[in-house]
Protein backbone atom coordinates (compact mmCIF):
# COMPACT_ATOMS: atom_id res chain seq x y z
CA UNK A 1 0.00 0.00 0.00
CA UNK A 2 1.48 3.43 -0.93
CA UNK A 3 2.38 5.84 1.81
CA UNK A 4 0.01 8.71 2.49
CA UNK A 5 1.68 12.03 1.58
CA UNK A 6 0.57 13.37 4.99
CA UNK A 7 2.31 10.51 6.80
CA UNK A 8 5.25 12.10 8.58
CA UNK A 9 7.06 8.79 9.07
CA UNK A 10 10.03 8.93 6.75
CA UNK A 11 13.39 7.22 6.61
CA UNK A 12 16.52 9.12 7.64
CA UNK A 13 20.18 8.21 7.34
CA UNK A 14 23.17 9.90 8.95
CA UNK A 15 25.79 10.50 6.24
CA UNK A 16 28.54 11.92 8.46
CA UNK A 17 28.82 13.23 12.01
CA UNK A 18 31.35 14.98 14.23
CA UNK A 19 31.00 16.47 17.70
CA UNK A 20 29.57 19.71 16.27
CA UNK A 21 28.32 18.90 12.77
CA UNK A 22 25.87 16.49 11.19
CA UNK A 23 24.97 15.62 7.59
CA UNK A 24 21.87 13.50 7.04
CA UNK A 25 19.44 12.42 4.36
CA UNK A 26 15.67 12.04 4.57
CA UNK A 27 13.57 10.00 2.15
CA UNK A 28 10.40 12.04 2.04
CA UNK A 29 6.92 10.48 1.70
CA UNK A 30 6.64 11.81 -1.87
CA UNK A 31 9.71 9.77 -2.88
CA UNK A 32 12.15 12.68 -3.00
CA UNK A 33 15.34 12.65 -0.94
CA UNK A 34 16.42 15.79 0.90
CA UNK A 35 19.81 16.44 2.46
CA UNK A 36 20.51 18.42 5.59
CA UNK A 37 23.64 19.94 7.11
CA UNK A 38 23.51 20.88 10.78
CA UNK A 39 26.40 23.23 11.54
CA UNK A 40 26.16 24.19 15.21
CA UNK A 41 22.97 26.31 15.34
CA UNK A 42 22.60 26.60 11.53
CA UNK A 43 20.76 24.02 9.42
CA UNK A 44 20.94 24.05 5.62
CA UNK A 45 18.43 22.00 3.60
CA UNK A 46 19.07 20.75 0.05
CA UNK A 47 16.99 19.02 -2.57
CA UNK A 48 18.87 16.24 -4.40
CA UNK A 49 19.99 18.43 -7.33
CA UNK A 50 21.22 21.15 -4.96
CA UNK A 51 23.09 18.57 -2.88
CA UNK A 52 24.95 17.38 -5.98
CA UNK A 53 25.94 20.95 -6.82
CA UNK A 54 27.06 21.55 -3.22
CA UNK A 55 29.28 18.45 -3.38
CA UNK A 56 30.83 19.79 -6.61
CA UNK A 57 31.51 23.06 -4.80
CA UNK A 58 33.31 21.50 -1.85
CA UNK A 59 35.23 18.86 -3.84
CA UNK A 60 38.14 21.22 -4.63
CA UNK A 61 38.30 22.20 -0.96
CA UNK A 62 38.70 18.56 0.03
CA UNK A 63 41.44 18.02 -2.54
CA UNK A 64 43.17 21.32 -1.60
Amino acid sequence: MPKDINDQDFETEVIAETDNYLAWRADEPDGESTFHLELNNLTVHFFEEEWGEFLQLIDPLLKG
